[in-house]
């Protein structure tokens, strides 16, 4: 059998069994339910979410340039003789670029949680202490009257 009959059968195989792409509803085949309601998070969640951001940033900052310059030695040592050193060294600097894109991600997913957990809070303390039950109920009061 070719190449490219095999990789046929496995590309028809593979497109049996996809489900392909569900927006804005639930798997028919016993999913939850119907949906309800808005979606609710709350601020433990949002704390979680942060933190665990955080935790990969500081595990990523540490440890994903552990084999750069092991690497980068390597592709030095062998670019002279060997086209395999400049392609070791291009894949330790696109490895590089990409731990750098992760790191900034993650930052920031940390930094924009934790000031939406701020801004939230300074929210709920400013409608807690501008508007009173009294004023409230008088609005309503008013409205029902006319």
């Amino acid at each position: 059998m070719s190449f490219k009959e095999e990789w046929a059968q496995h590309k028809a195989a593979a497109a049996e069994k996809s489900v392909g792409m569900q927006l804005n509803r639930l798997d028919a085949g016993g999913g939850g339910g119907t949906p309800s309601g808005d979606l609710k998070v709350n601020q433990t969640d949002l704390a979680a979410v942060g933190d665990n951001a955080y935790k990969l940033y500081q595990r990523l900052d540490k440890d994903g340039d552990h084999a750069k310059a092991a690497s980068e030695k390597a592709g030095g040592a062998l670019k002279a003789d060997f086209a395999l050193g400049g392609a070791l060294t291009e894949v330790a600097d696109k490895w590089n670029g990409q731990v750098n894109t992760l790191l900034q991600s993650c930052a920031h997913i940390s930094n924009h949680l934790d000031y939406t957990q701020k801004a939230h809070a300074g929210d709920e303390i400013y409608i807690a202490t501008s508007f009173s039950v009294t004023e409230l109920s008088d609005g309503f009061d008013e409205r029902t009257q006319r």
